[in-house]
């Protein structure tokens, strides 16, 4: 073969290595991902509901992917530590957070420092469960029903109180939507923790809380607290007795939802890999039924539904915080 031809030919294949190289782009390393492990950060403490949601999901989406997904707990500021670590890590798809609606909706409208925004800092992955919250009293409030209950602090406006597991919290966003839809005025009470409320409602020192349904099932299956209502749109499957509070205060709803979050400027095609691990990780029967033991509702997305999700729920709270007047440092 002539010099010539030999160059012709390393030119042919110089330029098609260039083509290929240009055709794949992005989508090549899309490709390979993930060839590592990925951290999932779950910002709260490990035992929680949202620790249980990510390590469930995890290990499925781990199988699905052929790498193991870590989930690392880093709790602290209301999940804002967490969070605001996924917001400036990489944007890879290696580091993913546990999102709720306490880190990309309660927060971003109640602290005056904003360490990120909720929109613009986060690629949208998929929105996974929705836990109910609901109205539980103590047995010695001799109220039956969320209608005898509204009618009892209408009597008595001054009298009563609620219990959540701290200020800024979406249980105790859920007792001031409740006051501002049922036209009522309970004092909130706020306490270091979900643990401690209950302990005082079980104690009668305190009478009504807005709780996570799985924190509270087991006192309701016992008989030691009352169920008055759950706050989702429809009865929970767990508790099929136990009315939405809903139909006593129409358009009522509130509940905690777990949703995956990658850093803004992840690749497409890598988002889409981790969304499509995700549902299918929602559809596998063994994870359904961990989620249907803690009372948590499988809903699964697209990236683009969780971003409209995302920025209904701020337009949701934004009037409930305003007019609360409820602010952080």
């Amino acid at each position: 073969m002539t010099l010539t031809a030999l160059t012709r030919r390393a030119a042919l294949v110089l330029a098609g290595t260039a083509l290929s190289a240009l055709s794949i782009g992005q989508p090549a390393a899309a490709q390979t991902f993930p060839d590592r492990a990925i951290t999932l950060v779950v910002p709260f403490a490990a035992g929680g509901s949202t620790d249980v949601v990510g390590r469930v999901v995890a290990q499925k989406m781990a199988d699905i992917l052929g790498q193991q997904v870590v989930v690392e707990n880093v709790a602290g500021a209301g999940g804002n530590l967490g969070a605001d670590r996924v917001a400036r890590a990489e944007a890879d798809g290696y580091t993913i957070l546990m999102g709720t609606v306490a880190t990309h909706a309660l927060n971003p409208l109640i602290l005056k420092q904003k360490p990120y925004d909720p929109e613009k800092d986060f690629s949208p992955v998929s929105l996974l469960v929705i836990v109910p919250n609901v109205l539980v009293v103590n047995p010695k409030l001799e109220v039956n029903s969320v209608a005898e209950l509204i009618e009892l602090l209408k009597k008595d406006p001054d009298k009563y109180s609620y219990a959540s597991s701290g200020n800024g919290t979406p249980l105790h966003l859920s007792g001031e939507l409740f006051n501002s839809m049922a036209g009522v005025k309970m004092q909130h009470v706020p306490y270091k923790g979900a643990g401690p409320a209950l302990n005082d409602l079980l104690g009668n020192q305190i009478s009504i809380m807005f709780d996570n349904l799985p924190s509270s099932s087991s006192h309701i299956k016992g008989g030691t607290l009352k169920a008055l209502g759950v706050t989702t749109k429809e009865r929970a499957s767990s508790f099929p007795d136990v009315p939405t509070v809903a139909e006593t205060v129409p358009g009522y709803e509130t509940y905690t939802w777990n949703a995956l979050f990658a850093p803004a400027g992840t690749p497409p095609e890598v988002v889409a890999k981790l969304n499509e691990a995700a549902n299918a990780a929602l559809k596998d029967p063994a994870v359904a039924d961990r989620m249907k033991d803690f009372s948590a509702t499988i809903v699964g997305s697209t990236p683009e539904e969780l971003g409209k999700h995302v920025t209904a729920e701020l337009a949701k709270w934004s009037p409930v915080v305003k007019a609360a007047n409820i602010q952080m440092d």
